[in-house]
């Protein structure tokens, strides 16, 4: 394996170094920003894909920076599981830039702020240091920030400034468990604090409160009801490109860490010992699931109901993480996957209809659209679909996953809960597919060009993976076997 080992390095830092090249460019060409960006996100997926195949077929891959040994040097960490997020990452970020280079927003210092973050959402995923991993989300949520006020709406800097205050708040929670672990166990390495909280003791007041610690800080990044408010504004007021990031990508690295966090760091005897902690989480997770889906049913503008409902989302994949079993597992590894690119592709959508239609946003004006523009009307109808949950889409599969999980461990009301949420889903997202389909077109068509074929190609797709991953379930569940295993 040690051929291929170095690809995990290549994959997290080509972004975060060549991150100055756009910038450094517009000192001689000011449009090169989005070909380089593009050309670096390309590249990192064909290694991305390189490094899955080989991580299916030899296992896991643990890389040290430099070759320098812990505890003094960064450790890289691969398996199955990162590499799904790592994927899901790299080809959301290839839709997002094929959106912007019409739909905007342009410059060099755009494209040079997305490879940043870009590259810190794969630190998160691929770090095997519990020290990094903040660095590494730290550097995911600067360059956050600054997209976000890169909108042309002046209230983007003050969604901002709210999404920077809640974010640092939720850090430092973090970074704060992060020290108490450290004072406990004196190692960073994830792997190695698993050994060392054992010995610690799981009832320990100190490792308990490490834990409430770093889950609070990582349930704000998450976007957790009741810590989920800065996610609405950042959503109404960001480019409709950075939203579909903020939405589908943001909170699932930020899950992907609460898992790493909950199953690696503190391991699975950890929550054995101290019931009283899932519980807490399990409820915490149903509250998301529900309060995120009755804020969106109260909208009528578009990003703020997909906003609401990546709050309901991330409660049902919390929910598979709380129950704690294989099955349950996998239904929300299959759950964030397919949320991820049914919900990139519906922002970067909703985009596009208001690139095309005069910046309509609300129900109302959604009316009649599928007679001027079938195709991107029948990707929302799609999307849309995959979104509510209905069979045979992803999210139908992965929510049975959740249910079954819950089923399986006496959790019945659990279960029922997690599949009564469709209704909910079906009340936010039918009445924009009603208006669509079932009402006269009284807008304006105003810029039909706006909308290019590689647009339309992201759409079709995301609408296509978004019907047809269900069918795949049992081949992604084979790819996963192992790394939910190991988890759980």
């Amino acid at each position: 394996m040690a051929e291929y080992e170095w690809l995990a390095g290549a994959i997290v830092l080509v972004p975060l170094l060549t991150a100055a090249l756009p910038i450094a460019a517009s000192l001689r060409w000011k449009r090169v920003g989005w070909g380089i960006a593009t050309s670096i996100v390309a590249t990192i997926f064909a290694a991305a894909a390189v490094l899955t195949w080989e991580i299916y077929t030899n296992g896991p891959v643990e890389y040290m920076l430099g070759d320098i040994q812990w505890p003094y040097g960064i450790e890289l960490y691969a398996d199955e599981f990162s590499m799904l997020v790592v994927i899901l990452i790299l080809g959301i970020a290839l839709g997002v830039l094929t959106y912007t280079r019409i739909g905007g927003p342009r410059g060099n210092t755009f494209y040079a702020g997305f490879l940043l973050l870009t590259g810190g959402m794969l630190g998160v995923v691929m770090t095997g240091d519990v020290f990094n991993l903040y660095v590494f989300l730290e550097i995911m949520a600067i360059s956050s920030y600054a997209l976000v006020s890169s909108s042309k709406y002046r209230w983007s800097t003050y969604a901002a400034f709210k999404y920077l205050l809640v974010g640092t708040v939720g850090a430092s929670f973090y970074l704060l468990g992060v020290a108490l672990a450290l004072s406990a166990t004196g190692t960073l390495n994830m792997h190695h604090l698993g050994e060392q909280l054992a010995v610690a003791g799981y009832d320990e007041p100190v490792v308990i409160t490490s834990f409430v610690l770093m889950g609070v800080g990582l349930a704000i990044k998450i976007a957790l009801f009741p810590v989920h408010t800065w996610l609405a504004d950042a959503h109404a007021s960001a480019p409709d490109g950075i939203s579909a990031v903020i939405s589908a990508l943001m909170p699932a690295v930020a899950v992907y860490a609460f898992a790493r966090i909950i199953f690696t760091v503190f391991t699975p005897e950890f929550l054995e010992v101290n019931p009283m902690i899932s519980q807490l989480l399990l409820v915490g997770a149903l509250l998301s699931l529900f309060a995120g889906s009755f804020f969106a049913l109260l909208q009528d503008h578009i990003k703020l109901v997909l906003a609401y409902s990546t709050v309901s989302q991330f409660g049902l994949i919390l929910i598979g993480i709380a129950v704690a079993n294989e099955t349950a597992m996998f239904g929300s590894m299959l759950q964030l996957f397919g949320h991820g690119i049914v919900k990139a592709s519906l922002f970067l959508l909703a985009g596009m209809f208001a690139l095309r239609f005069g910046g309509i946003r609300t129900v109302d004006e959604y009316a009649g659209l599928a007679k001027r523009a079938p195709v991107m009307a029948g990707a929302f109808a799609a999307l849309g679909i995959a979104m509510i949950g209905l069979p045979p889409t992803v999210g139908f599969v992965g929510k049975w996953y959740i249910a079954l999980g819950a089923f399986e461990e006496g959790l019945w009301i659990v279960s029922a809960l997690v599949l009564g949420s469709t209704m909910l889903s079906a009340g936010y997202i039918l009445p924009f597919i009603n208006r669509i389909y079932f009402h006269p077109f009284d807008g304006e068509d105003v810029d039909p060009t706006a909308i290019t074929y590689g647009m339309l190609m992201v759409l079709v797709i995301g609408a296509g993976l978004g019907l047809t991953l269900g069918f795949l379930s049992s081949e992604i569940q084979t790819f996963l076997s192992e790394a939910v295993a190991r988890l759980v």
